[in-house]
């Protein structure tokens, strides 16, 4: 299927590694052409069709000076892709949560995307229209615990605010919409300082065995396995492309059958 991608103006946060390099190249592949921005860039230099720019997200003008760096390179922004995020495992509880703490988390997962939104809305008034992919989590409604609620708070902050614009916006040619994976195969869950280091560490085991306890605590993956960063990436492209235009506002889970409820 052609998702009708070819030379669209994609900007994607958080592009470095992961869930976000992974859309990068799937933007590629389907012919758009990214300015990518992240604090490390090496990654993305030698992939054709990529801009890439260094910068702080969680800077107050960083998000903007991305966009506009789109807007400087291309005349245009048709896809923005909120991907960049970060957790800190707060295993003391809520009372030792701080304040800090929660601003850092607010700072990256929320504020970072809602900066590069309106940089972004700005631009596709202009131009009449855009499509806009935040990447959320399920940890804004799935069993909130104190372990992450910082990141919990701000992602559920997240999702709220794409509902709001979707309504706002939909009418001028704007589609906003969630993607919430569950846990996925990067290093947030299996690299240096991640969730199964952190949890091996604090009970004596191996990456291995803590990430699968940590899973089976939360109600276990019916798939038996984590999703892969490029099926997250293939969601968010599907979301970002003309076939769905009457999609806004919505919210695509994708956890290998974490979730139970309907």
């Amino acid at each position: 299927m052609d998702l009708e991608l070819t030379g669209k103006v994609a900007v994607v946060t958080g592009a470095s590694k992961g869930i976000g390099l992974a859309v990068v190249r799937a933007l590629i592949s389907e012919g758009a052409r990214v300015v990518a921005g992240a604090r490390n860039v090496a990654s993305l230099q030698q992939l054709p069709g990529v801009v890439a720019m260094e910068v702080d997200l969680s800077e107050p003008s960083g998000p903007a000076r991305l966009v506009a760096r789109a807007v400087e390179e291309f005349g245009r922004v048709d896809i923005l892709v909120n991907n960049v995020g970060a957790v800190k495992l707060r295993l003391a509880g809520f009372l030792a949560t701080s304040d800090e703490d929660f601003q850092w988390s607010m700072q990256i997962n929320f504020f970072a995307a809602l900066r590069a939104t309106r940089a972004a809305i700005e631009q596709m008034l202009k131009q009449g229209g855009g499509a806009i992919v935040n990447v959320a989590s399920v940890n804004a409604f799935f069993q909130p615990d104190s372990g992450t609620i910082d990141y919990g708070a701000a992602k559920a902050a997240l999702t709220n605010l794409t509902k709001a614009l979707s309504q706002e916006f939909g009418a001028k040619g704007i589609r906003i919409n969630d993607v919430s994976p569950g846990p996925v195969a990067t290093d947030l869950w299996l690299g240096e300082g991640g969730v199964a280091d952190t949890v091996a560490k604090l009970t004596g085991s191996d990456r291995e065995t803590a990430r699968n306890n940590v899973l089976a605590s939360i109600g276990g993956v019916p798939t038996g396995r984590l999703s892969t960063p490029e099926e997250v990436a293939s969601l968010v492209t599907m979301l970002a492309s003309p076939r769905l235009a009457n999609v806004t506002g919505s919210n695509y889970v994708i956890d290998g059958g974490l979730i139970k409820t309907l």
